[in-house]
């Protein structure tokens, strides 16, 4: 496997740390698989959630918030408006002791920013 992009320490607020990480994938298979593969690693496997969206061409949008309610609409709504499908694109946020609200939506509206940016998929 091997394709899976990981930015760490892309957004620090009030002790939360955040990542973003991305893979082109097809199926319910792969993104499964590169979710184990990140969840592989120690410092991701210690994070609080690993939030989750894809469009997939022939299913439509599947994601996941992992206890960070909302979290998957938001990256499905950025990919919805980059028009981008079969591109997984993970927000991991390790917990730093203080609650967020909704700047928390925020965070991961700029993390899927930095992945766009910083991979040159797309300027939103």
């Amino acid at each position: 496997m091997g394709g899976l992009i990981i930015f760490e320490n892309v957004l620090v607020d009030k002790g939360s740390k955040y990542a973003v990480s991305g893979a082109v994938v097809t199926d319910r298979e792969q993104i499964d698989a590169y979710l184990k593969q990140l969840k592989k690693q120690k410092k991701f496997a210690k994070a609080t959630h690993h939030s989750w969206g894809v469009i997939l061409s022939d299913k439509g949008p599947v994601k996941h918030d992992d206890g960070e309610t909302g979290a998957g609409m938001v990256i499905i709504r950025m990919l919805e408006r980059a028009e981008l499908e079969n591109h997984l694109i993970i927000v991991t946020r390790w917990f730093g002791g203080t609650k967020l609200g909704g700047d928390r939506f925020r965070h991961i509206q700029e993390s899927v920013r930095i992945y766009f940016d910083k991979t040159k998929l797309v300027l939103l």
